[in-house]
């Protein structure tokens, strides 16, 4: 450090002098003060997308903890029913089935047809470069969008209708409408509706009784299952609230509507008497749910 001009005063250097004194920490520039210039990305934009991304998952949650998915009846593999997807891939569903998509063009519809759609998404930004933002100044842009609005309402339609048909020509009902009539059957009879609701389990009534061993022996257990809640067959547990013990007795000897067939012989082929078959429809007029 020097004082004055004299040349042979000593001169102490306090630091590098070359590097120039700093300001302190430099304030990020507001990016509103320049007009037509964005925000930075990294982080402002970002920290914010984060922001909203979290308020919505939140809000998603709470929704889906406060309004749980209802559950319906279960579903029914053996059921002869047209399938059907979720509204939202009614398009899909019905572009599958278009001539050009199935069958010998299969690979051309999968593969083609839908290469060239997400082809032309993909290439849209680099077609369309211009800084115009209104749709009617966007062609390329705004073309492929109303053709593929176009094509998503008109495909969703077209497998609707086609559904309709289709049931209308099997004769069948909708799983929906047989949901709804079970659900008001149900709902008169003063059993749940669906089975989000689960039905209070029924216990075996007076299961140390002789009878126990001949409804095993007499082979019922094949439909109804060694518990009495149903395989094959319906539950068993409960039966007496629908059925007394003449109805058991004709059921066994004579069927039940197509769905059962007469067990009487078989039980008769099995050792059991006509007291033993009885007494079986006696204690199963006895399986009530309320003892």
């Amino acid at each position: 450090m020097a004082h004055g001009n004299n040349s042979k005063e000593k001169v102490v250097y306090v630091g590098d002098s070359r590097v120039r004194k700093g300001n302190g920490f430099i304030t990020p520039p507001d990016y509103t003060s320049y007009p037509g210039k964005s925000e930075a990305f990294i982080p402002n934009f970002l920290l914010k997308e984060w922001m909203v991304g979290v308020v919505v998952l939140v809000g998603f949650l709470v929704l889906t903890i406060a309004e749980p998915a209802p559950l319906w009846f279960p579903a029914n593999p053996s059921a002869s029913i047209i399938p059907m997807p979720d509204w939202y891939f009614l398009f899909l569903y019905q572009y599958l089935k278009l001539p050009y998509a199935s069958g010998d063009y299969v690979v051309l519809g999968v593969i083609g047809v839908s290469g060239v759609a997400f082809g032309s998404l993909l290439l849209a930004p680099f077609l369309d470069t211009g800084k115009e933002r209104r749709f009617y100044r966007r062609p390329i842009a705004s073309s492929l969008m109303l053709l593929s609005l176009i094509a998503c309402v008109y495909l969703t339609n077209s497998a609707w209708h086609h559904y309709k048909e289709e049931m209308a020509a099997t004769g069948q009902i909708p799983e929906n409408i047989q949901r709804e009539e079970k659900a008001a059957e149900n709902k008169a009879k003063g059993l749940p509706t669906s089975s989000a609701t689960q039905q209070k389990e029924i216990a075996i009534v007076d299961k140390e009784d002789p009878a126990m061993e001949s409804y095993k022996k007499a082979g019922c257990i094949t439909c109804h299952a060694a518990d009495m809640k149903g395989a094959a067959g319906p539950s068993l547990r409960g039966v007496g609230d629908k059925h007394n013990k003449d109805d058991i007795l004709k059921i066994i000897k004579e069927g039940y509507e197509g769905k059962m067939p007469a067990m009487y012989d078989s039980a008769i082929a099995a050792g059991l008497t006509d007291k033993d078959i009885d007494h079986l429809a006696e204690w199963l007029s006895k399986q009530k749910a309320e003892q």
